[in-house]
């Protein structure tokens, strides 16, 4: 009897652990979408054009992929809980950092600032569950931290534009800010101190080269080649370009705009659980990923063909394809894109065990490089060619994922 009394007590405060740790990943995906809502009110505050200061938010997915492999280290080698501490007062002074910023020079800082400290807000949930919980209800809580993650989003969306058009942009990064010591609260009287069982004392310099062997290893390159555009078309239309391409070429308000993303992150919240029954029920993975992903291309570029003078509209007859088109499109990629997830089980099915964990890390440092390469590229092809130009380059990279992730992952006879 006391003993099972025991074991619940010990199961809720690891729930309560993980979804205080969970907390902070919602943290990061509010503040990496942040732009989206409020691109234009910044660029007009820093006296720049928008195409130019979205070029500029690149930095914090540059910092965020970079600190992967040191915050992981770092993980290994002190535990969970100092680590999620010092990541959230960085957070923190990122974001009131990011509130002061006075021009393009001092908002990269405090964007540098925030990629550095957000990076490791999902793996804090993740390692923590992975050594505390059998593989059954890992499975189960990894869903479950990434669905308490796109809460984030959510707020980022009809929410933060209320805060926006009453306060303005910066309010946005107080509030977060403000979050960021309840959150860090939280870790400090939830999360257990337990140090790392496996230390892992080789310098981060040989961790990096040696995860950057296995992602270029033949196994893994389909899968590294659609990672390095999967996640980018969903964060860089929903972090940034999705506002500005509702506001400007659609003419919705910012809260109209927010609402049709805040639709868009349901689809990105609800459609993971959606796939992972399909895998399960179809068992065709390969074919469901690069399907998903090809639908996907279709579907980003039929919103670009959607715009003033281009081949949809024209079609129908229109000057520009209304508002509800843009929003049945958008939750349509929202469900499509929602196979990356898999990504990660095919990762595990082509390596060892012992290199398990740095393909995984490989992976992830694909999904944000990637993130951060398509957030720079799409701000100058903005600037040359325009927003439509924006979708057609990301349904365009979309396909050329795909195609190499199907030549790569062909099975050998």
């Amino acid at each position: 009897m006391g003993t099972a009394a025991t074991d619940e007590n010990g199961t809720g405060a690891l729930i309560l652990a993980l979804l205080a740790l969970a907390c902070g990943h919602m943290l990061s995906t509010l503040l990496r979408t942040i732009p989206a809502i409020s691109l234009d009110l910044m660029a007009a505050d820093f006296h720049v054009n928008p195409q130019a200061l979205a070029s500029l938010t690149s930095v914090y997915h540059f910092a965020f992929a970079a600190s992967q492999i040191p915050v992981g280290a770092a993980m290994d080698r002190f535990g969970v809980r100092p680590v999620s501490l010092a990541l959230l007062a960085g957070t923190v002074v990122g974001a009131v950092a990011s509130g002061f910023a006075t021009g393009p020079e001092s908002f990269a800082f405090g964007q540098l600032l925030l990629g550095i400290a957000t990076s490791g807000m999902l793996m804090c949930p993740m390692t923590l569950a992975a050594k505390q919980l059998s593989a059954a209800r890992f499975g189960l809580w990894s869903g479950a931290i990434l669905s308490i993650g796109n809460i984030g989003m959510l707020l980022s969306s009809s929410p933060l534009a209320f805060v926006v058009d009453a306060y303005g942009w910066r309010a946005g990064f107080w509030i977060s800010a403000a979050s960021g010591v309840a959150v860090a609260l939280a870790v400090l009287a939830l999360v257990p101190n337990q140090p790392a069982e496996h230390k892992d004392d080789s310098s981060p310099l040989s961790q990096m080269i040696e995860v950057l062997r296995l992602g270029l290893s033949r196994p893994l390159r389909g899968l590294i080649a659609l990672a390095m555009v999967s996640l980018a078309a969903t964060l860089v239309l929903r972090g940034l370009w999705g506002g500005p391409w509702l506001m400007e070429v659609k003419g919705l308000t910012r809260v109209e705009a927010g609402n049709q993303l805040g639709a868009f992150t349901l689809a990105m919240i609800a459609g993971p659980l959606c796939m992972g029954m399909i895998d399960r029920a179809v068992g065709r993975r390969r074919a469901l990923v690069a399907g998903t992903h090809f639908i996907a291309a279709l579907l980003i570029a039929l919103m670009a063909l959607g715009a003033p003078h281009y081949a949809v509209s024209a079609l129908f007859g229109v000057t520009v394809m209304p508002p509800q088109y843009d929003l049945m499109l958008f939750v349509l990629i929202g469900l499509a894109t929602s196979a990356q997830p898999l990504l990660f089980g095919m990762c595990r099915q082509v390596v060892d065990a012992q290199s398990a964990g740095k393909a995984l890390a490989a992976l992830n440092l694909a999904f944000f490089l990637g993130a951060a390469l398509m957030q720079s590229i799409t701000g100058a092809v903005a600037a040359l060619a325009g927003l439509p130009a924006v979708l057609l380059y990301m349904a365009a990279a979309l396909l050329i994922g795909v195609t190499i992730f199907l030549a790569y992952t062909q099975p050998r006879s």
